[in-house]
């Protein structure tokens, strides 16, 4: 890890920084960031972050990190005797081919900080055949006023093997900058699920990476909950390189306030008989801003690709903005794909339709609201991710009521 740090660090004068010049950052706020106000974690904090009983108590196992550092890890009796590792990939025999066994090279300067500064890997090694009962829960809480964290999780799903992750990604108040990445494997008939509920502080600028490769007759399902942050960032590269492979990601968003809520994804067909399907939804309230960038690329070897990639915005203040540009690149025939988005606000018709029945606007808008994120809500991977999602729209829609009520000021 030393060599890998050393190397990393060394290069970082390499690399160009991020500029909305680029296709990959354009519509970004990124040449807002000042990275000198931001300081890697050099010291183990000791925040006692707890992790929410109503998840660790179906859970397989727990993890908790603070600033990108491992501060607990718990792992049941029975995903021990079956083989499941967990913890430091530093400390792993095979630690050194679990790193970077997916992403050979950082896409952007925010992965090569991640590899030059992220303290300890946490790696989840599901053997091949084992089945887990409960998820693994990943808690990364941020802690401390004006770092800049690098948490690195590697997740390794075996041949016929199944299994759920649970990252939450936290904060406490502070200002401070979070560049998270995530490498995936999924062995041969493979089924694992992924999910993200990000809520952090309302201070913090976040740019992940998620990098996910799905082998031969296997299944990844990722699942994103956009709620929190100054500005968050998620990148996905979905790779599809085994025949009749299969990837699923979903996410909902809320932006208020000034928030910045930015997704780009890349689903890759690189084999036959694959399928993808993407589905975003989200509503941006006051002055927020979403971006939603995403390209299906099908090679010229994938034949009977099907792939879908569909986005939709809901604006609910004429101040909002949200970005949306679905694309294909297809080198190949015998193929079935289709994108599709919109950003529009609330149905005018729908919305009248409950008014002329006695409903006041701002419930009226408030049930339309309920039932466009009711699809995404269903596809959450565990009965916890969805109900925290449901709470977490409710009070953004709780503060809209409220607002709606109210009357501008």
């Amino acid at each position: 890890m030393c060599d890998r740090r050393a190397s990393a660090a060394a290069g970082l004068a390499d690399v160009a920084p991020p500029d909305v010049g680029e296709e990959v950052w354009r519509y970004s706020r990124i040449n807002e960031l000042d990275l000198d106000r931001f300081s890697p974690s050099i010291v183990r904090p000791d925040a006692g972050t707890s992790v929410d009983a109503t998840l660790a108590g179906s859970a397989a196992a727990t993890v908790v990190l603070c600033d990108g550092w491992i501060e607990a890890v718990y792992v049941s009796d029975a995903a021990v005797e079956a083989g499941v590792s967990i913890g430091s990939v530093a400390d792993m025999e095979d630690g050194a081919d679990l790193h970077d066994a997916v992403l050979e090279a950082p896409v952007d300067l925010f992965g090569h900080l991640n590899r030059a500064f992220c303290p300890e890997p946490l790696a989840v090694v599901v053997p091949d055949g084992v089945r887990l009962d409960g998820p693994v829960v990943v808690v990364s809480h941020v802690v401390t006023e004006g770092v800049a964290a690098f948490p690195r999780l590697l997740v390794h799903c075996g041949a016929d093997a199944e299994a759920l992750v649970v990252e939450v990604q936290i904060s406490d108040d502070v200002e401070s900058l979070v560049a998270p990445v995530l490498e995936t494997t999924v062995g041969r008939a493979g089924r694992l699920r992924h999910a993200v509920f990000q809520e952090l502080g309302p201070r913090v600028w976040q740019l992940a990476h998620q990098e996910i490769r799905i082998e031969q007759g296997a299944s990844g399902d990722l699942f994103h909950a956009g709620l929190g942050g100054d500005y968050a960032r998620t990148r996905t590269d979905c790779r599809l390189m085994g025949r009749g492979a299969e990837g699923r990601i979903t996410a909902a968003y809320f932006g208020v306030g000034e928030q910045g809520l930015d997704y780009r994804t890349f689903q890759e067909h690189a084999a036959p008989d694959t399928v993808s399907d993407l589905l975003f939804k989200g509503a941006l309230d006051d002055s927020s801003r979403s971006v939603y960038t995403g390209l299906i690329r099908v090679r010229p070897e994938a034949v009977r690709t099907r792939a879908i990639q569909t986005n939709r915005n809901i604006k609910l203040s004429p101040n909002a903005w949200a970005e949306s540009v679905p694309n294909l690149e297809i080198e190949t025939d015998d193929v079935m794909c289709s994108h599709a988005s919109t950003v529009s606000p609330v149905d005018v018709e729908q919305r009248f339709y409950l008014e002329s029945r006695g409903v006041p606007t701002v419930v009226a808008e408030r049930l339309l609201l309920e039932g466009f994120f009711a699809e995404v809500v269903a596809a959450a991977p565990h009965p916890e991710v969805a109900s925290r999602l449901r709470k977490g729209l409710e009070a953004k829609l709780d503060r809209h009521t409220t607002v709606g009520e109210r009357g501008p000021a």
